[in-house]
């Protein structure tokens, strides 16, 4: 039930978003991005869906910034994973209910009150509403473009990890009896 309630708000608030704009592409405007950041050692540009065959630069920013937003949730959503397991805050997170009565994982989902979870996606729906994606020029640190770019390098590659990480560590907690979900790897499962 409240699954079903989260999901419909969470739909209802894509109604506030922006809409898109169409851009209109040439040849011209066509890039190679093999050597964009991120091109990791040993695949390279890994791009096996080809995603970014013919598209333009805008667009192709579009999906970086999308990759690095969702790298960065998943690498909280990994420390919000195994947080709970060492340390509880104080308190209660809603009337009644303390914070160490919340289960780990996803049974806290089922845990916290639905007027809980409408803080939760409104908070997220302002911040998304409000969002310029790209604008990072204040606080931006002084490195030298040698620097940036591996740093930048390291944020893409930790982001990815953490995508395949959180989806492990979900998937383990409701479907452990189903196996391993990345194979070749036997020192994870040790």
């Amino acid at each position: 039930m409240k699954f079903t309630l989260l999901s419909l708000l969470v739909g209802a608030a894509a109604a506030f978003a922006p809409a898109s704009q169409k851009v209109s592409t040439t040849a011209l405007q066509m890039s190679d991005y093999s050597g964009e950041v991120g091109a990791q050692p040993p695949t390279g540009f890994f791009d096996p869906l080809k995603l970014s065959s013919g598209i333009s630069p805008e667009r192709f920013d579009l999906y970086r910034a999308a990759e690095l937003k969702h790298g960065r949730v998943a690498m909280m959503a990994v420390l919000g994973y195994i947080a709970p397991e060492t340390y509880r805050f104080p308190g209660e997170v809603a009337y009644g209910l303390k914070f160490e009565d919340v289960p780990n994982g996803l049974a806290a989902l089922d845990a916290v009150p639905a007027l809980g979870w409408a803080q939760i996606v409104a908070a997220i729906g302002s911040v998304e509403f409000a969002g310029t994606l790209g604008d990072f020029e204040i606080g931006k640190p002084d490195f030298t473009p040698d620097v940036l770019a591996a740093r930048q390098s390291q944020e893409i590659s930790h982001g990815r990890l953490a995508m395949i990480a959180i989806l492990e560590l979900l998937r383990h907690d409701k479907y452990d009896e189903v196996g391993e979900l990345i194979r070749g790897l036997p020192f994870i499962y040790n």
